[in-house]
């Protein structure tokens, strides 16, 4: 499982370094897409990536057909270099806001990449009282 914030930097070629914690559960190639709705790139080992892809494989295609095309257009394979470094595709980068600083949160089953500046709007609109009672109704 993937848990944790990290704090990192996009070099002027586009690469990030992954936190050592998450490249192990990741693997030496995963997948990276983007989420529109939140504007952060998500993160998945080619484990869960399959598990998307064969929810993905039992729809509908025609009624689907805009948010399949959504979703592979926009996904690349990448691969850790020997520094342990991806590289993120300049068209993800534009889509969610980055520029260099970001962060690296472990969500479970994924990771999501956020532009810090993003994030910390993002953050403006979060109902607290909200996430307490979730928290509270799971006992957490």
């Amino acid at each position: 499982m993937l848990y944790g914030t990290y704090e990192h930097t996009v070099d002027a070629k586009n690469r990030m370094f992954v936190p050592a914690k998450f490249k192990e559960a990741l693997g030496a190639s995963f997948k990276v897409t983007y989420n529109d709705f939140n504007k952060c790139i998500l993160v998945y080992s080619n484990e869960e990536w399959e598990k998307y892809e064969k929810k993905i494989s039992e729809l509908p295609s025609l009624q689907f057909e805009d948010f399949i095309r959504t979703i592979y257009s926009n996904t690349v394979d990448v691969q850790l270099d020997a520094q342990g470094r991806i590289v993120i595709p300049q068209f993800l980068k534009d889509k969610v806001g980055i520029e260099k600083n970001v962060l690296v949160m472990g969500l479970g089953n994924r990771l999501e990449i956020w532009s810090q500046s993003v994030y910390a709007e993002k953050q403006q609109s979060v109902d607290m009282n909200k996430i307490k009672e979730l928290m509270m109704q799971i006992g957490f």
